[in-house]
């Protein structure tokens, strides 16, 4: 029973990280009806920003989220000026454009930092809390604490700020949000460059495990499994997407045979099952609903 709970309380840790991941991706789907698929390839460039700024300054990962946050707000909000805008409305595109991306971010990473892994060590790397008999990794704990605070600030400000409102009615509604007054194009930028910003901050999260310039695939097919699972466009869908799928995948590694080969393959028996039993995911009844007539 306590290698049971071990392994849950691992996969929800794991779970609260994949969930920050997911955020800006099902957000900038549920607004622009985008998958943007270089959001893995961001994620990893996210990660080396921080694993750089780390050897240069010796700083934490954990306060470098204030670097690599606002750093990645401006490199998607660039980045949707020059490309996304062009292919907005126009899904199959953007599948393509964002896909090409990806490819060329996974090229310059490789072509800077070679194929080799990097990791950030930190003071309490290796360090671990205890709690009877279940032992909780020190970096997992701050990860998924600083990834739930993240979250709650970008609730907040989709519930309790104006340009949060705006967000809402430009995905539920866009042509009763045109017809009051909001600017599409502008928050359609700023949808992108915030999606974008949640790779800064998950990048220097994820920096505490290796990652190499290939590990955008892994990202992004885990991020994708989660949005589907959750329902495309639900912020709520991708947090309860991302804690089953950090539960899943540790299930997988702890108790199946040969676990480890298989927790690559389980974004995409999510992807298949869900397709199969419930497309629009367990939140997405109501969520898809209003956009799905746009």
């Amino acid at each position: 029973m306590t290698d049971f709970i071990q392994v849950l309380v691992l996969g929800l840790l794991a779970g609260g990280l994949y969930a920050l991941a997911a955020s800006g991706l099902t957000l900038v789907f549920g607004v622009m009806n985008v998958i943007n698929v270089a959001h893995g390839a961001l994620l990893v460039l996210g990660a080396y920003l921080t694993w750089l700024f780390w050897r240069r300054t010796g700083a934490d990962p954990l306060l470098l989220i204030l670097v690599t946050t606002p750093v990645m707000f401006a490199l998607g909000w660039v980045g949707y000026k020059l490309f996304v805008q062009r292919v907005r409305g126009a899904p199959a595109m953007s599948v393509l454009l964002t896909f090409s991306l990806a490819l060329v971010i996974q090229g310059i990473l490789g072509e800077i930092w070679s194929n080799d892994f990097r990791t950030v060590i930190t003071s309490y790397s290796n360090h671990s809390f205890t709690i009877g008999s279940i032992v909780l990794p020190k970096e997992r704990v701050f990860a998924c604490a600083i990834a739930i605070v993240i979250l709650g600030l970008l609730w907040l400000m989709l519930t309790r700020t104006w340009l949060g409102r705006a967000i809402r009615a430009s995905a539920e509604n866009p042509q009763g949000a045109a017809l009051i007054g909001i600017e599409l194009g502008s928050v359609a930028a700023l949808t992108f460059a915030i999606g974008v910003a949640t790779t800064g901050a998950g990048g220097s999260l994820i920096s505490f495990s290796s990652f190499f310039p290939s590990t955008h695939y892994l990202w992004i097919s885990r991020l994708l499994g989660i949005i589907v699972l959750g329902g495309m466009g639900s912020l709520s869908g991708a947090f309860v997407g991302a804690l089953l799928m950090g539960v899943a995948e540790a299930m997988v590694a702890k108790y199946v045979p040969n676990g480890l080969a298989w927790v690559t393959a389980v974004p995409y028996m999510v992807i298949f099952v869900v397709l199969l039993v419930r497309p629009r995911g367990i939140f997405g009844a109501w969520t898809r609903e209003d956009v799905a007539t746009v």
